[in-house]
């Protein structure tokens, strides 16, 4: 059984492939039926998150936790050079403010979530990046009024909520990360555990193909709708997620760390709480809201096809196994 999954972790790639065109294949067939993938986005990422967690050694977080080259990393990284790259990119590509809002809302929080499965799928230190969600989450709350009113003005400040963040946090990082600790300890002591454990193995692939299918399914017929508008933000996400691992690498030559927390960086700095910030984009007065929504969404599609390269690309171009980054 594990040869097979192992074939299926290895085709990984052509799955997502399949499913960010069948998302959108059937969100287009079908206008109606967004509402309905709407509500399975949260639950989905949420067992999606439980089945990686399931497989990380968490006992051994502490050395993780350890780490403050690597903390002091993500932290320069995301809230210095990342808020930098945005503040360029929106520079050479000015947008009406409803569509800025949007823009900046993804861009400048860092993932708190998937970008674990993407690490661990491009051989980074997924423990790393467990360890680091709570700083990620903290940081970006306290920074992203500030960042807002700098791009955008001072009235955005206001309508960033705190009620979404904690939310997310504490539904898709707290009770998977819970769960999984359930599940470790009882497969300690218990053959049925370990053999729910075991299955947990085989859920990562297909349970993010879901999360794509629902993703794309409920919200490409907004950017259908917009699209006009929405291609111009296209080159910003593009350039972003070319830019960002070269900065990271520049960052590492600074920061000296091994290869998986050097990888774990990239993922970080190039993944963005696209999922997460979909309320706040969502909670904005109703002329915005639409629009903010489907810029969000946009860099949703734009991210997971750039994600599917990452995973092969950091390994195996970027920072290959070679021991200490120089």
């Amino acid at each position: 059984m594990t040869h097979y999954r192992e074939r299926l972790e290895q085709q990984q790639i052509w799955v997502y492939a399949f499913a960010l065109l069948l998302g959108a294949v059937v969100g287009l067939a079908n206008e109606h039926i967004a509402f309905y993938f709407t509500g399975m986005i949260t639950p989905l990422i949420a067992i999606l998150l439980y089945s990686m967690l399931a497989q990380i050694p968490f006992f051994k977080l502490r050395e993780a936790l350890a780490n403050r080259k690597f903390i002091a990393a993500l932290v320069i990284g995301n809230f210095l050079a990342v808020p930098l790259i945005v503040y360029v990119l929106i520079a050479l590509f000015p947008q009406p403010t409803p569509i800025l809002v949007g823009v900046c809302l993804v861009l400048l929080t860092p993932c708190i979530d998937y970008v674990i499965v993407f690490t661990q799928l491009g051989k980074g230190n997924e423990k790393l990046m467990l360890a680091s969600t709570p700083i990620l989450f903290i940081v970006q709350l306290l920074l992203l009024p500030l960042y807002l009113s700098l791009f955008i003005g001072e009235e955005m400040a206001d309508i960033v909520q705190i009620q979404p963040f904690l939310e997310a946090f504490l539904f898709l990082i707290m009770a998977p990360l819970i769960a999984a600790l359930i599940t470790q300890l009882w497969a300690k002591n218990s053959t049925a555990g370990t053999k729910t454990l075991e299955m947990t193995a085989w859920l990562p692939v297909p349970f993010m193909a879901f999360v794509l299918i629902a993703v794309v399914a409920s919200q490409i017929g907004k950017v259908y709708s917009d699209f006009e508008l929405i291609i111009g933000v296209i080159p910003i996400y593009v350039l972003f997620l070319v830019i960002t691992p070269l900065v990271a690498r520049l960052i590492l030559r600074f920061i000296k760390l091994d290869v998986g927390a050097g990888r774990a960086l990239i993922f970080s700095m190039g993944t963005r709480n696209s999922l997460v910030v979909l309320p706040l984009a969502l909670a904005l007065p109703y002329e915005w809201a639409t629009i903010a929504a489907a810029i969000i969404v946009t860099q949703t599609i734009v991210e997971l096809i750039g994600e599917l390269i990452y995973i092969k690309l950091v390994p195996k171009w970027m920072l290959k196994d070679k021991g200490e980054i120089r």
